[in-house]
C-alpha cells in the first residue's frame, strides 16, 4: 500500500518511537501542539545531513533492534525523555549535531511527507491539510538519498520485518 516509503525509512522511524497510530494518520495519536510543531518543521539540506550522520551513529550501536527504549511514549515530549534516557542513543543523535527532539520531530515529519507523497501519486490524491508541500518536494527530491542511507544502515543482525513484508507483497504482484 505504501510503495513509495522505504520500508527502512519506517523502521527508521520506529528505531525511536514505537508507531501508536496507523501509518495513515499520525496526527491523531499526538496532541495538537505535537502535530502542529511537526507539520511546522522544514526539511532542509542541513538537516538531512544531521539526521543521515545521527542515523548511521544509531545504526552502528550494537544491539539496538528495536524500540523498546520509547515504547509506550505517544506525545513528541515522552519520546524525547525515553530516547535521552538511553545515553549511548543520546550520544549518537547529538555527536551528529541534534538534539533528541529535532531527530525526533525530523523523524515524523519526513515520515508524514513521504506519506504525503505517496497520497500525491495516487489518483484523485490531494495534499492533506496542514501539510507543506515544500516539505513533500524535499522528500521527492531526496527520496534516491533516504534509499541510500537505508541500505547503508541495515543491520544484518535484527530481523527487518518491513523488509520481509515489502518482499512477500513483491513476489505475490
Amino acid at each position: 500500500m505504501f510503495k513509495r516509503l522505504s520500508p527502512r525509512i519506517t523502521m527508521l522511524a520506529t528505531l525511536l518511537v514505537a508507531l501508536v497510530a496507523p501509518a495513515v494518520s499520525i496526527s491523531g495519536d499526538f496532541t495538537d501542539r505535537d502535530t502542529q510543531e511537526i507539520n511546522a518543521y522544514v526539511l532542509t539540506e542541513s538537516g538531512l545531513a544531521k539526521y543521515s550522520q545521527a542515523t548511521r551513529n544509531l545504526a552502528a550501536l550494537p544491539n539496538r533492534c528495536d524500540e523498546e527504549e520509547t515504547e509506550g511514549a505517544n506525545s513528541l515530549d515522552g519520546m524525547v525523555v525515553k530516547g535521552d534516557s538511553v545515553p549511548e542513543f543520546r550520544a549518537a543523535i547529538r555527536s551528529a549535531g541534534m538534539t533528541t527532539r529535532e531527530f525526533v520531530v525530523f523523524t515524523w515529519s519526513l515520515f508524514q511527507h513521504g506519506m504525503a507523497a505517496w497520497v500525491l501519486s495516487q489518483p484523485g490524491g490531494k495534499l492533506p491539510v496542514g501539510t507543506s508541500m515544500a516539505n513533500v518536494n524535499f522528500y521527492r527530491a531526496h527520496e534516491a538519498a533516504f534509499k541510500a542511507l537505508e541500505k547503508e544502515t541495515k543491520r544484518d543482525d535484527c530481523d527487518d520485518a518491513d523488509s520481509d513484508e515489502e518482499e512477500e507483497e513483491q513476489a505475490v504482484e
